[in-house]
């Protein structure tokens, strides 16, 4: 097995619960500014407070939540090179897809100018794509 190509998607997972405890710092003051008191309530999810708390503060989670989704392929894609064989190539571009979702992470909860926010998506994807292109062929 080669391990190389799974030091990205470890610290991608690293990185996912760094944002879930800022998530949590930004999140639980803005709610007790807003009134909102967690102990009373009963019921509801995250989306809930979308036009309740500021919209900044909704950005971390917002950010959280695409972290739960498409780099799940990314772990996933990880594994199979891992197991069936992969090269430098991959692994540069396992480490640019990990270095592109924290770039894109940091800008979502702070500027979150949407233009360069899907650019930087944009690329992630195309290093996902040549990633899951590879497991592919390694694969068949």
């Amino acid at each position: 097995m080669q391990t190389d190509i799974l030091a990205p998607a470890a610290a991608l997972a690293v990185w996912s619960i760094v944002m879930l405890v800022w998530m949590a710092q930004t999140r639980f003051p803005a709610m007790k500014q807003a009134g909102i008191d967690i102990g009373e309530r009963t019921g509801g999810r995250g989306q809930d407070l979308d036009g309740v708390l500021p919209d900044k503060v909704n950005w971390k989670a917002h950010n959280y939540a695409h972290l739960m989704e498409q780099p799940t392929l990314f772990y996933a894609v990880t594994v199979i090179l891992a197991i069936a064989g992969t090269g430098e190539v991959q692994v540069i571009a396992a480490w640019a897809y990990t270095a592109l979702r924290v770039v894109h992470s940091i800008w979502q909860a702070t500027v979150n100018r949407i233009a360069v926010r899907l650019r930087l998506f944009q690329l992630s994807t195309l290093a996902l794509a040549f990633l899951a292109l590879s497991a592919l062929f390694a694969t068949i």
